[in-house]
């Protein structure tokens, strides 16, 4: 659709207006419906924003690709994300200590409020974006333009490995909430606690992450941050020898480390590792299978955690993770280095990058 598009950016705008406002709306739901169909209306309205969400965050991911020049591209997301990320911890803070002091009706309006705001400010920015014109497809025809990541043999298996990487992980990494609280008992305050060293920790390795990208490519150091994310779940097996508290900050803040930097670099693959003039479809493309995976991930996942009810609360925790976490580092020990490292650790810029730099 996009090659149809005179105005990426204006397109852009119309889909986050559409997601920031849709999401927000939510908020009015106990007041336009039925409770009998509250949760009817909340999946409708949230499936709509974030179908607009996804349309424009292809437009913005193939924007920033062309306004980040490839040479500061991997610093400068390391230093963005950092800040994003530390922004986004200061409200979440500030969001919990509105509902503590305002439980209830009370505080969600407050809140809602404040996102309403921010949401039309939001909308308001996206509008000072530089208007690029679209780098055209070479092709016509939509079949045409499907085949073209499809037939780029790096490219899919670099997908393939990392949506069946992603589907292994989903299967453990959503469910360690529900672990602590759950299986161990941890309180909310602990969880709390551990919560933000995690993203204290991820916020901190975002420019070290970024730092490192401008120097090795986006599928080397792709590689580095899989058995960091793997010894993540090994390490709950800590739990057996030293205090629960303390294993569980070490495992969450190696997966603050690892999923940070996964996240950063999966992005700048996608920006960086393809051709210019058929981004669009490459990065739908690599959304499209990477999300699949993503999404079957934690329903294997809940239907094993259903399936052990029953064993030692040990098995549950710790005894799993322990396992699933080994068969992660041995699918980055050896499918990972033969996708993620053939095309070696220093950056190969592409054709057109070399021309431009020419």
């Amino acid at each position: 659709m996009l090659q149809h598009v005179r105005s990426p950016k204006w397109t852009m705008v119309g889909l986050v207006a559409i997601h920031r406002l849709m999401w927000t709306a939510t908020g009015l739901i106990p007041f336009l419906f039925d409770k009998s169909v509250w949760v009817t209306a909340f999946i409708v309205m949230y499936t709509i924003a974030f179908l607009a969400n996804a349309g424009a965050g292809i437009i913005w991911t193939n924007l920033m690709g062309d306004i980040v020049p490839a040479s500061v591209r991997g610093r400068y997301f390391g230093i963005r994300n950092t800040i994003v990320s530390a922004i986004g911890s200061l409200t979440l803070f500030i969001g919990g200590q509105v509902l503590e002091a305002y439980p209830g009706g009370p505080g969600f309006h407050i809140l809602f409020t404040i996102i309403f705001v921010f949401s039309l400010w939001n909308i308001v920015m996206f509008m000072f974006y530089p208007n690029l014109p679209l780098a055209r497809s070479t092709e016509s025809k939509m079949v045409s333009m499907l085949k073209k990541p499809l037939r780029d043999r790096g490219f899919m298996k670099a997908v393939l490995f990392l949506s069946a990487w992603l589907f292994l992980q989903n299967t453990i990494l959503p469910f360690y909430s529900y672990m602590m609280l759950e299986l161990l008992g941890i309180g909310y305050d602990r969880v709390s606690i551990i919560t933000v060293v995690q993203t204290v920790v991820s916020m901190c390795s975002l420019y070290l992450w970024g730092t490192l990208n401008a120097r090795y490519s986006n599928k080397y150091l792709l590689l580095w941050t899989l058995p960091i994310i793997a010894l993540s779940s090994v390490s709950w097996s800590l739990i057996a020898i030293i205090p629960t508290f303390v294993a569980l900050i070490v495992a969450h803040a190696l997966v603050g480390i690892g999923t940070g930097g996964f996240n950063q670099l999966a992005f700048n693959f996608i920006i960086g590792d393809t051709p210019k003039s058929e981004r669009p479809m490459f990065i739908a493309m690599y959304s499209a299978i990477t999300g699949f995976a993503t999404f079957l991930g934690p329903i294997l996942g809940g239907l094993v955690f259903e399936w052990m009810k029953g064993t030692p609360t040990w098995v549950q925790t710790w005894g799993l993770a322990s396992v699933l976490g080994l068969l992660m580092l041995l699918l980055a020990g050896t499918l990972g280095r033969r996708v993620l490292l053939r095309d070696g650790r220093h950056l190969h810029p592409l054709p057109e990058q070399k021309n431009a730099s020419t």
